[in-house]
Parts: C-alpha cells; sequence; structure tokens
C-alpha cells in the first residue's frame, strides 16, 4: 500500500543548530515538507550519508495462489492428459511505489544493507516457467495454480545533508519492500472441477 504523497507524521527530521542535536519530530505544515520520493531521490546524490537500517527479522512467506497458464477443457468420453505449458512473473512492491531494479542510489543502499545483515540477495523480479500435466475427467475443467516463495523487510532510510534540506540536515524515511525470494521453488497444484453449462457450450459445442 502506497502511502501519501507527502508525509508530516511518518518522517522525522532532526535539526542541528549551534552543535546540538533537537530530537523533537519537524511540525513543519505539509507543503514545506519534501515528498518521500524527493528526499529519496537525494540519497547518495546530495547527501552527506545515506543509509538504510533494516528493523527486525527478514520475514518469509508463500504468495498468493493464482492461475497461471490456460484451462484445459475435456470435451470427451475418456480421462485426459492435458499439458499446460505456463510462464509466471513474480515483482516487487513497496511503500513508495517505485522499482528497486532501477539503478537508484537508495535502491543499491537497500540491497546492500539487505545483504550485510540478512545474508539475503534482493531480486526485484523472478520469472518461472514449466510445463504441468493435468489429468482431467471428462466434462470437467483443469487449471494450474502457482504460489511464489516471498521476502519482505522493513526498515528506515537515515539521511544526512551538508546544508538543510526543507529545513533540516537529518531525515528519516520508512521504507518496507517485498519481492520474490531468490533461489527458492514454488507451489504447483492442479485443480478439477466440473464444467458449467456455459463453459460447455462455448468449449464443447
Amino acid at each position: 500500500m502506497k502511502p501519501p504523497a507527502r508525509m508530516s507524521v511518518f518522517l522525522a527530521a532532526l535539526t542541528v543548530m549551534a552543535g546540538a542535536a533537537l530530537a523533537a519530530p519537524a511540525v513543519a505544515q505539509a507543503e514545506e515538507q519534501p515528498t518521500i520520493r524527493e528526499l529519496l531521490d537525494k540519497c547518495d546524490n546530495g547527501t552527506d550519508s545515506c543509509v538504510f537500517h533494516p528493523e527486525g527479522d527478514l520475514e518469509e512467506f508463500t504468495g498468493e495462489s493464482h492461475q497461471v497458464g490456460d484451462s484445459a477443457f475435456n470435451c470427451t468420453q475418456d480421462n485426459q492428459s492435458s499439458s499446460v505449458t505456463w510462464s509466471d512473473t513474480t515483482s516487487e512492491s513497496n511503500s513508495v511505489g517505485v522499482s528497486l531494479s532501477v539503478d537508484y542510489g537508495f535502491a543499491e543502499v537497500f540491497k546492500v544493507s539487505v545483504q550485510t545483515t540478512y545474508q539475503h540477495t534482493w531480486e526485484s523480479s523472478h520469472t518461472e516457467s514449466e510445463m504441468t500435466t493435468v489429468s482431467v475427467r471428462p466434462g470437467e475443467v483443469g487449471w494450474v495454480t502457482r504460489e511464489a516463495r516471498m521476502q519482505r523487510v522493513r526498515g528506515t532510510y537515515e539521511l544526512h545533508f551538508p546544508d538543510r534540506f526543507y529545513g533540516h540536515y537529518y531525515w528519516y524515511v520508512p521504507f518496507d519492500a517485498t519481492g520474490p525470494l531468490p533461489d527458492a521453488s514454488s507451489t504447483k497444484t492442479q485443480h478439477t472441477r466440473a464444467m458449467t453449462d456455459q463453459e460447455k457450450s462455448e468449449h464443447c459445442g
């Protein structure tokens, strides 16, 4: 889920004045705040430092089940073994809605931090292709579903500016991302059910 374009609640800024760090969050109005994208675009592109701090454990989970390939309709009077050829791509998503596959400074900072902290490679997309055999009884339809293995990381970008950026030297940007788990096999399942009258009319007429 993408955050609002401008955030005055979730972005905390620390101002350095007379050598003393003030720990209170910035209370500037929304129109005085940069967007998250503006801040991240400054990562290693106008900052003294830009660091991503992961929070908690890397989470591994199974993605949603979804159909891959075409459905196989058996309009004969005999059992049929149908070969379903499919290709399916699992892509990343994140709270900012930008691709980490592009060579942005903040993307490289994120990937290096994930590798260092969790010993996991971040993969922006993964494509799997296969031919799956489905046994379909007379009058039924068969199909294949796939569930990809995923990983999720949460944390915060810490940006230090040499000069005040929107009034502050320090900005903190919350960030979370989900992507395919590298080198992990997905779950494939074959399904069958009776065809509806409409399906019989469309495919067996």
